[in-house]
């Protein structure tokens, strides 16, 4: 019987998502019958999964280190198959900004936005930053590049808050991203091997569906189906299809995306190795159609690379 290593846990903002994803995962291969066990990338070094016997991989890191290209680079250079999208694939997804690139030059919905470098920050006085975000005008949001689970998100009213805001998102990454901010309704689209699953409204009391609306207030709501029209659903799914494609993501994964108050569809990000908690939202989505959470794991390690 093939020995499956979870990869889970890591060095990212995003460990205990990634732990608790990794350990719903391992059970339910245990259930399954299948040898799978714990592998936290942070305590044990990947380059000697060969040696101990390892011969296929599911990745359940979230954020840097997981889903950036680079365990999928040592897990290449070992030959061992692995779970989600190839090393290009997951590198750029994991930019939101060069993401948004691609999906611009297919023609897709993206916001507006204002690409930082802490590097290149002493180049720029605070007037000159100033003037690029009053062109997308108030209120912005301000993004860690290259970061998930809306860690290190702002939502900046006014201009006063505006450096503050800026720093903190350094915090999290060495580039960041400052978006127009959209009012309107949040969805997510699941791909499952090249199959869209149907989407999913989400409904939160906050401002916009953060950290705390993710993972622990309770009044956050899922629904599936996602009441929308029929024909606005199937835009919806030609979207998020058009951008999973252009990435050339693979695998299982999800697009985020937000209706506005016209009735237009703004694309947000892309999630190449997403949650699997009981809250996670492709395991929702699966669910609506009869797949169970079983199932959907034993699917996605099937699709492996």
């Amino acid at each position: 019987m093939k020995k499956i290593a979870v990869l889970l846990g890591g060095n990212s903002s995003e460990r205990q998502i990634s732990i608790k994803s990794g350990y719903a995962i391992l059970e339910s291969l245990l259930r399954s019958g299948l040898n799978a066990y714990p592998v936290d990338t942070r305590d044990f070094p990947i380059i000697q999964l060969k040696k101990q016997g390892f011969d296929s991989a599911y990745i359940a890191l979230h954020g840097k280190g997981g889903e950036d290209g680079s365990i999928q680079g040592v897990l290449e250079y070992l030959n061992i198959p692995y779970t989600g999208s190839g090393i290009m694939s997951s590198a750029i997804s994991l930019d939101k900004w060069r993401t948004k690139l691609l999906w611009k030059s297919s023609s897709l919905p993206v916001l507006p936005d204002v690409y930082l470098k802490k590097k290149d920050i002493s180049q720029y006085t605070y007037p000159s930053i100033l003037k690029k975000i009053l062109q997308l005008k108030f209120p912005v949001v301000i993004k860690p590049n290259n970061s998930g689970s809306s860690i290190g998100i702002t939502i900046v009213h006014y201009q006063d808050l505006l450096i503050d805001s800026i720093n903190a998102a350094f915090n999290y990454s060495s580039d960041i991203i400052i978006e127009k901010f959209i009012e309107g309704r949040e969805y997510t689209v699941s791909i499952l091997n090249k199959k869209i699953l149907p989407p999913v409204k989400i409904i939160t009391k906050n401002h916009f569906y953060d950290y705390r609306a993710k993972y622990i207030e309770s009044s956050t709501e899922y629904l599936c189906p996602s009441e929308l029209h029929h024909q606005k659903e199937k835009e919806l799914k030609n979207i998020a299809e058009t951008a999973w494609r252009t990435l050339g993501c693979k695998g299982c994964g999800r697009i985020d995306v937000i209706l506005d108050n016209k009735n237009k569809f703004w694309l947000l990000e892309v999630n190449t190795i997403p949650g699997m908690t009981y809250r996670s939202l492709v395991p929702i989505s699966a669910k609506s159609i009869g797949i169970s959470f079983d199932e959907l794991v034993l699917k996605i390690l099937k699709i492996n690379k």
